[in-house]
């Protein structure tokens, strides 16, 4: 009978171990990958949510300055705008003394019809105070242009006769204004 009994409770103990394995393979580690799993999209949640409320209390702000940069921004009208920084091309070129050998102006649309650019590409000489000076003026201007490539060269093997090319962009938002 000791046998037996023996025998019936290494059974039932290998029954509990192959049951306990099956269970940690099958219920516990799949619920621990689970709760790992929402732990972390809690945690996202949570920036996310802590992200919200940081724009919310600045919307006031945010607002205002969008509203803003739709006050500075070029004028819709191609025409007017291209007169605007036509204008303000020749004031700092006069007041740096430099000397504008090429312009040329053209219209980029961004994909999304919410916005486009003037890009503008000049070519200039002059000493390196002109250069300097112009790229400052161009810089302090109160209009939306934005210095996309700069490329000074020298012309003469002293350095004093330098070429100026530059690309700038200046912003058009077409809604709101």
């Amino acid at each position: 009978m000791e046998f037996k009994q023996r025998e019936r409770m290494l059974t039932v103990l290998a029954a509990i171990v192959v049951g306990a394995f099956l269970g940690d393979r099958l219920i516990v580690t799949p619920l621990r990958g689970l709760w790992k799993s929402r732990s972390e999209r809690i945690l996202e949640l949570h920036k996310s949510l802590d992200q919200g409320r940081m724009l919310l209390d600045r919307e006031k702000d945010i607002n205002a300055r969008w509203q803003e940069m739709h006050k500075q921004a070029l004028p819709t009208d191609p025409s007017v705008a291209e007169n605007m920084v036509l204008q303000a091309m020749n004031r700092w070129v006069q007041a740096s003394r430099l000397t504008v050998t090429s312009l040329k102006p053209r219209w980029i649309e961004a994909e999304r019809a919410e916005y486009k650019t003037l890009e503008c590409r000049v070519a200039a000489q002059g000493n390196l105070a002109s250069l300097a000076r112009f790229l400052y003026e161009l810089e302090r201007d109160p209009l939306p242009l934005r210095v996309e490539e700069v490329d000074v060269s020298s012309r003469d093997d002293r350095g004093q006769l330098l070429t100026l090319s530059l690309r700038f962009t200046g912003l058009v938002l077409k809604g709101g204004q």
